[in-house]
């Protein structure tokens, strides 16, 4: 939750989750500047934000190799960058964890397990949203 707080200063902070549950900020990576991913980035790493994930699934659009790896340097190692939307290929998968993503949320992920398993296998031909 995005909240201005006396308590934090008056600066923006993402409120504290339980410590038995991991705490994901989720923000559509298509919509925003890079300054806004990084002001993003930075409020919810401040706020103690355990993952990034660069999509809610309303917008158009989904992870690119350049978001992750922004959204990587920024937050550095100790955080969770999961790419979400428009993960459909063995390769797509590939680039963005080589970019950065520790995590993927995709909805072809039998298609690219068995791409994975016979990487001459026919295209995915599920339905994606964005």
């Amino acid at each position: 939750m995005w909240t201005r707080s006396a308590e934090h200063g008056g600066r923006e902070h993402v409120g504290n989750s339980l410590s038995h549950n991991l705490q994901a900020i989720s923000f559509d990576t298509s919509l925003l500047s890079n300054d806004e991913k990084k002001r993003a980035c930075l409020l919810a790493k401040t706020g103690g934000a355990d993952f990034i994930k660069t999509s809610t699934g309303f917008a158009k659009g989904g992870a690119t190799v350049e978001d992750v790896a922004l959204i990587r340097k920024i937050v550095g190692p100790s955080m969770g960058v999961k790419a979400s939307g428009g993960i459909r290929t063995r390769e797509d998968a590939l680039a963005l964890t080589a970019s950065g993503a520790n995590r993927l949320g995709t909805s072809a992920s039998v298609h690219i397990v068995t791409e994975w398993k016979d990487p001459g296998s026919s295209t995915y031909e599920g339905s994606h949203s964005s």
